[in-house]
């Protein structure tokens, strides 16, 4: 019988501001799990003002069940939330009720459902103050870059290269891409991140996996593309499983010893470093940021998580962190210019056309 992981996650309310999630909404959400029949076993955590559900189950990827359960979980949270009057209670609720599906309603899922092989490691990454295409590079480094991923290179299970799965999040189209043979033209694609965002990613026919399993998952759900209007950071998750004809943990891990560059940050309108961090450090403080992420990992055994190891609690990142805190101070020093704020065309679902409209009648003609 085949294992599927939901990670889902919702921003339901946070202390003080958007910091962090409080810890009466964890045992709020903790409580809601416990009581259901449907599921293997549950981590319920956070990544600064996200709540994120890590749940194991035998009902597949998109499941109304397990996607109910979430929602429900969400607003019991939510709910709470609002007795404590905690900021932004309910924010990425964005229907009034469920509607057999929770893609599209606010939160942001991945899912994947696998064989379990003899050793199964899997790596949930949680990110906060960011958007869905802020793991286009890393993702791409985990499976596609020789010079990150070692394997590649020199082990024969997947010497061969993987299949991205990419989507188009703005005209809701997708394309298969297989590397190395497209690196090229999928570069050309991901590299344009607040549109174009690599999904899933899957071995090739032949190797050491099944072809149509993926082996990384990555949450796509845009939240103003949803909403039609700034409704906060989108806040992505990613699953990546690893090792045994899968790059192995510090392959997976490698790609964020960079802190590259990533759109969100204050009001979801700046671009700044991604800062990896244990999960205790997953607050953001300086400008609301800057950007975060945290890696969780477990071994799946049965579908029970052993774990959670929380794999960036390392000095060996402290140099990747007192990096992203100079390029964060450099950004900073931009104030309300570009590049620290985002380009003219990706603010049109801020709060700025506001400002905009005020004065948009004394423009005179130069003619």
């Amino acid at each position: 019988m085949k294992t599927t992981i939901s990670l889902i996650k919702a921003d339901v309310g946070s202390c003080p501001g958007h910091a962090v999630v409080h810890p009466d909404l964890i045992k709020t959400a903790e409580k809601a799990l416990k009581e259901t029949d449907l599921l293997i076993d549950y981590v319920v955590t956070n990544c600064g003002d996200d709540l994120e559900l890590i749940m194991t189950h035998h009902h597949g990827v998109d499941s109304d069940k397990i996607h109910q359960l979430a929602w429900d979980t969400f607003e019991k949270a939510a709910n709470r939330a609002k007795e404590l009057r905690l900021y932004g209670a309910g924010q990425d609720l964005l229907k009034d009720a469920f509607s057999g599906n929770i893609r599209g309603m606010g939160p942001g899922i991945a899912e994947i459902e696998f064989t379990e092989r003899k050793a199964e490691p899997v790596v949930t990454f949680l990110m906060d103050k960011t958007e869905p295409g802020a793991f286009n590079l890393p993702i791409f480094r985990m499976f596609a870059d020789p010079f990150s991923t070692a394997g590649l290179i020199i082990d024969p299970s997947f010497h061969q290269g993987f299949r991205f799965e990419v989507w188009d999040i703005k005209e809701h189209k997708k394309v298969m891409m297989s590397c190395p043979e497209e690196m090229y033209d999928m570069l050309a694609l991901i590299g344009a991140k607040s549109r174009y965002v690599i999904k899933r990613v899957y071995p090739k026919q032949g190797g050491k996996l099944p072809a149509d399993e993926p082996v990384a998952c990555i949450s796509t759900e845009k939240l103003s593309l949803i909403a039609g209007e700034y409704v906060g950071k989108d806040d992505p998750v990613a699953i990546v499983r690893a090792q045994s004809g899968l790059p192995a943990l510090g392959e997976v891990l490698e790609p964020f010893a960079f802190p590259h560059l990533v759109s969100g940050w204050m009001r979801g309108s700046h671009n700044g470093p991604i800062m990896p961090v244990a999960q205790r450090s997953a607050r953001c403080t300086r400008f609301d940021g800057p950007p975060r992420v945290v890696a969780l990992g477990f071994q799946c055994s049965g579908g029970t998580l052993i774990g959670p190891v929380d794999l960036f609690d390392d000095p060996a990142f402290d140099r990747t962190r007192r990096q992203a805190q100079k390029i964060a101070d450099y950004m900073r020093r931009h104030g309300p210019f570009e590049p620290h704020r985002l380009p003219q065309e990706d603010m049109e679902y801020t709060t700025l056309p506001k400002v905009l409209e005020r004065f948009k009648n004394r423009f005179e003609s130069m003619e």
